[in-house]
């Protein structure tokens, strides 16, 4: 499912990625743990096409993302990624629902299309009755459902997350936590955590560990 072959990747005299190997099987979670400034999150980046590597390659579903144009890889990201923040990024005047259909718009669906998909969502996320509230007059924890709903809106084949429930408390984080294995057995998704969160990673599949720009033995 992705395949990341040699990636470097500097900024000015810091050479942040040293020459990362890493393959990722369709359907598995992974999460990526390290210290500060290991890379985990220019490598997230990387792989979710927001910054390309100084040399390498990245294959997303036997495509070669690092060879894409800007309009290609605007519209990969948009319909074969998703992204979740630690910070849950919604825009505040606009209600849940259509948080979750901007994505849909974006890619050209039609209203009736992304209106069912968001709200197929919302039952899922347990949120049907939030569903016109506004992200001010949401706690913490539906608002971060309500970003991982609006990352699956489009169906893509990998969900990428950053330090997800880093902004959660205990409950909450315990609830995205399930949400997310819960949701790779649903739709079949590959999620690539970064996190610090040790509960998380030793829940998902795989770990896999960064220090100085390398994968860690």
């Amino acid at each position: 499912m992705i395949e990341v072959k040699n990636i470097t990747k500097s900024f000015g005299a810091l050479q942040v990625l040293k020459g990362i190997d890493l393959s990722i099987d369709k359907g598995e979670v992974v999460s990526i743990v390290g210290p500060s400034g290991a890379g985990k999150t220019t490598l997230l980046q990387i792989i979710g096409t927001l910054d390309r590597p100084d040399a390498g390659a990245v294959c997303i579903d036997g495509i070669d993302i690092t060879s894409l144009h800007q309009r290609e890889l605007s519209n990969f990201r948009n319909r074969r990624l998703g992204f979740v923040f630690q910070f849950h990024q919604l825009l505040p005047e606009f209600t849940a629902i259509e948080n979750i259909m901007i994505p849909a718009y974006i890619a050209g669906r039609s209203g009736k299309e992304a209106t069912q998909q968001a709200e197929e969502l919302l039952r899922f996320m347990g949120l049907s009755d939030r569903a016109h509230h506004k992200p001010s007059e949401l706690s913490g924890g539906e608002k971060q459902r309500v970003a991982v709903a609006r990352a699956l809106v489009n169906s893509p084949a990998v969900i990428l997350a950053d330090e997800p429930s880093g902004s959660l408390d205990s409950q909450n984080k315990q609830e995205l936590h399930q949400l997310f294995f819960d949701l790779r057995d649903k739709y079949g998704q590959t999620f690539v955590i970064v996190t610090h969160d040790e509960q998380l990673a030793t829940l998902t599949d795989r770990t896999i560990h960064m220090k100085d720009g390398l994968l860690a033995l």
